[in-house]
């Protein structure tokens, strides 16, 4: 049951994450006659996967450790925030004439991809929260 709770975080997150991505190759898709223009994408599937080791397995951060040879230097894990996804630029299509580098074919494919696995992610939810709903039904009726 605490497992349920504690995925919930994971799952909201990735909806998140999913709906800014639909945005994203929506971007791309829009600007595919620009000139220069760099189709952009979001990797947020490493951040979701720290966290779950964080979360359900109690494991630290699987990242190094900076030393610090003084108290007086700053902690780096200030200055970085790792909680957040990386957006980079997908080039790994040829640019036409116009220098543009979007695909059409990949992003329509990455659009489907990621609107499969949204309504997945709240399918999920619904049956958890039908799961909840018949739980305290029931513990009512006792």
């Amino acid at each position: 049951m605490i497992k349920v709770y504690k995925s919930f975080e994971l799952v909201t997150k990735a909806l998140d994450y999913r709906s800014i991505r639909q945005d994203m190759i929506a971007s791309n898709i829009a600007n595919v006659d620009t000139p220069f223009y760099r189709p952009k994408d979001i990797d947020f599937e490493t951040m979701l996967r720290e966290r779950e080791r964080e979360i359900f397995y109690h494991n630290k951060s699987s990242k190094l450790k900076l030393a610090k040879s003084s108290p007086k230097h700053i902690d780096a894990d200030n200055n970085f925030e790792v909680d957040k996804a990386t957006v980079y630029y997908r080039d790994g299509h040829l640019a036409r004439n116009d220098g543009n580098s979007v695909d059409l074919d990949v992003e329509t494919s990455e659009m489907a991809k990621n609107s499969i696995m949204y309504n997945a992610l709240i399918n999920a939810l619904n049956k958890q929260k039908k799961i909840f709903q018949s739980v305290l039904d029931y513990s009512a009726k006792i």
